[in-house]
């Protein structure tokens, strides 16, 4: 490790939570790590947010895992050795493939993971199980808008230009996020700019909008075929670009015409003077981008959404353009990698294609198999939680840096799947709500304590650097796929445990892909290169796989569609789609919307943040938040404890009256266990591109705990 990166107790690494990952300095011994922001990293710009702060805190949790747990005949989790562990899980995977076949085995991975965990996990899944069951959470947070982008561009980069190109914009229009909440330190980057906020709640960011457009849940669609609509009208339609760089446009533009903004007003309840102002805004803007969140993406026609989103930025000539564009906010800290990985149900390494032969063919020489040896496409994530136990699926599963006990839609549904399997295996570093339900729990290290890669949302791989060794007991995930493996017959080399030699693989595996990140490397990355995918080898100049990746070489690719857009014709598409209502809409015994998100001070299903003090005391319990005049019809005061039903579930939250949301719709954070997680009533619809669960639309009722319906 280089000096200026770590001299004495000091590391220079990054956050562990959102995709902003905002680079931190780290110092002290364990039991008094402290933090600071880096001052001269682009994206954070000596700032932190308050999960930021207080992150070390998590490294000194009371209940941290420091030993494998087994559950024994008495139905308790006790300690064990890593041997009996480790011994007891291959065996009973090996028992579970012999009786009912490979793909009786499932493996459920994370967006948090960093990029060598994510490959070593889907090649672990395909090589050593031969399992197609491998799917991550990430199909929960950025799918719909990988599937939207990559039919319109031809690659799917969450931004597509790095953070700080947004400094220089007039305009921004935020479809469905809240950065306030989510990445603070995003702000600072938008401050210049008048926003202008899509979101049926007013938010901390729709608090600094210029103009705030209020759809009712699940009508973004019907809003941005509007948007488009208008565009045409008024006139702002860039037909040079449109011409010279799209294609499709006629299409689309015959799916908006029936939406004109009277319309659109009656489906969303969004004034049409205010959609006019919209338009007007970011077609009167040199300068402007249009960039979608969760609130536009988490819903049965999220992929749709989004390219509707597309299709307005199209017309208006904002992709491919610096100073202008289209983007999408990753959520999770390697959202972006994670699914650029192989972790995801239809990929390998690289974006590449499970049903491309010439795809399956590359990686299959790096990993020293037969391609046809390798399983096809497997389950999407909910799809996945939702077979577990049944005839036809996964009796075992195995589950890495996810909690689908709180994050997963059906809550209850899933949970009980989970407890009906043969085999359930857990890695973590805090005995989450998933690993309360496990056979096996293996302690894992966290993010202070190990070597890697991220990329973050603006496509930029990061480099993770320790700052302490693991615990006693306590051992990587690398070396736990790696000792498994072995155990399951794999030869000791082909699962190394050494990240940058994970690394070193991951880029011949990438080479030639559309993330190609075969002229990334760990020493051009430690000597302060900013790299942006695609980064393809250069050749024989260090820069390349077999080189030592020197300071010479490919220089990344922060803006990759100035030129052209990945097609083979260089043109970006628009996409013909209708609108839709969400599956279920409110009715006379489900008369309200329910909607759900995040607050400030926790972050996704809370596992890490509910352990931090500073943290649970900002947000202790989840709220359900509802305007004053919805409350009195339900007769629920302030601070009262309420259910909140749909037809699949019902959690329970107290009551915070609040005349920031729509009087049809409540709110419901997601991060809090037990009765109080708000995935109990979210519902299994998926979109049918993207395999998005509808997270942000429910038909709900609200009422007093222990009333009667």
């Amino acid at each position: 490790m280089c000096a200026e990166q770590r001299t004495g107790r000091q590391s220079t690494t990054h956050c562990p939570y959102c995709a902003l990952q905002c680079s931190t300095v780290l110092s002290g011994e364990r039991g008094g790590v402290a933090v600071r922001p880096s001052a001269d990293f682009p994206v954070n710009r000596g700032g932190l947010c308050q999960k930021g702060w207080t992150a070390p805190a998590v490294l000194g949790a009371p209940d941290r895992l420091l030993t494998p747990l087994v559950r024994g005949a008495d139905g308790e989790l006790a300690p064990a050795g890593w041997d009996e562990a480790l011994d007891l899980v291959a065996g009973r995977l090996r028992e579970i493939r012999a009786r009912h076949g490979s793909d009786a085995v499932g493996v459920f991975g994370g967006g948090g993971l960093t990029n060598e965990k994510a490959y070593t996990l889907g090649k672990f899944a395909r090589v050593a199980l031969g399992t197609s069951q491998i799917d991550y959470n990430g199909r929960f947070c950025m799918s719909s808008a990988a599937a939207a982008t990559t039919a319109a561009f031809g690659l799917d980069r969450g931004l597509p230009f790095p953070v700080t190109d947004l400094d220089g914009a007039e305009v921004i229009l935020l479809a469905g996020a809240n950065p306030a909440e989510t990445m603070p330190p995003l702000m600072r980057h938008l401050e210049g700019a008048d926003l202008v906020v899509v979101d049926p709640r007013r938010t901390r960011t729709a608090e600094r909008a210029a103009l705030h457009l209020r759809p009712a849940p699940g009508t973004d669609l019907a809003l941005a075929l509007g948007l488009l609509h208008l565009a045409v009208t008024e006139g702002l339609v860039d037909k040079e670009y449109v011409d010279a760089r799209t294609a499709g446009f006629d299409a689309a533009w015959e799916s908006c015409l029936p939406w004109w903004p009277e319309r659109v007003e009656e489906v969303t309840g969004v004034p049409a003077d205010d959609l006019r102002a919209a338009v007007r805004m970011l077609g009167g803007a040199r300068r402007a981008y249009v960039l979608t969140g969760r609130g536009a993406e988490q819903h049965s026609k999220g992929s749709d959404t989004v390219a509707a989103f597309v299709n307005l930025a199209l017309a208006l000539g904002l992709p491919g353009r610096e100073g202008s564009g289209f983007g999408t906010l990753t959520g999770q800290g390697n959202g972006q990698g994670g699914r650029e990985m192989g972790q995801k149900a239809d990929q390998l390494p690289g974006y590449r294609s499970l049903t491309d032969p010439a795809d399956r063919a590359h990686v299959a020489a790096v990993w020293g198999v037969d391609a046809d040896t390798l399983p096809g496409p497997g389950r999407s994530a909910y799809e996945l939680l939702d077979a577990l136990g049944g005839a036809e699926g996964p009796r075992a599963l195995l589950v890495f840096g996810a909690n689908p006990v709180v994050s997963a839609p059906r809550a209850a549904h899933v949970t009980e799947r989970l407890e009906g399997l043969d085999l359930l295996v857990v890695a973590d570093f805090v005995p989450s709500e998933t690993a309360a339900l496990a056979d096996v729990v293996l302690p894992v290290a966290q993010w202070a304590e190990e070597e890697g890669t991220l990329t973050s949302l603006e496509g930029r791989v990061l480099r993770r650097r320790a700052h302490l060794s693991p615990p006693p007991g306590v051992r990587t995930d690398l070396e736990v796929l790696h000792a498994l493996a072995v155990r399951l017959g794999q030869s000791a080399d082909r699962f190394p445990t050494r990240p940058e030699e994970v690394f070193d693989e991951l880029r011949r595996a990438s080479a030639g892909g559309r993330a190609d990140y075969s002229g990334i490397s760990y020493a051009r990355l430690d000597a302060g290169e900013a790299l942006h995918w695609p980064c393809p080898a250069d050749g024989d100049n260090g820069g390349g796989p077999s080189g030592d990746g020197g300071g010479s070489g490919h220089p990344g690719t922060p803006r990759p569609f100035l030129d052209r857009f990945a097609h083979p014709d260089g043109r970006a598409r628009f996409a013909a789609v209708e609108h839709r209502p969400p599956a279920r809409e409110p009715d006379e015994d489900f008369p309200l919307y329910g909607t759900t998100g995040r607050v400030l001070a926790q972050y996704q299903s809370g596992a890490q943040t509910r352990r931090v003090p500073e943290l649970v005391a900002a947000a202790p319990e989840a709220v359900v938040e509802m305007h004053p005049d919805t409350a009195r019809r339900f007769g629920l005061a302030d601070g009262q404890l309420a259910e909140i039903g749909s037809a699949h579930g019902t959690a329970r939250a107290r009551v915070r009256l609040t005349r920031t949301v729509r009087a049809d719709t409540v709110f419901v954070p997601f991060h809090f266990p037990g009765a109080a997680r708000a995935n109990l009533f979210t519902g299994d619809a998926l979109d049918p591109r993207s395999r998005m669960p509808e997270f942000k639309v429910s038909a709900v009722r609200v009422r007093p705990v222990g009333e009667r319906p």
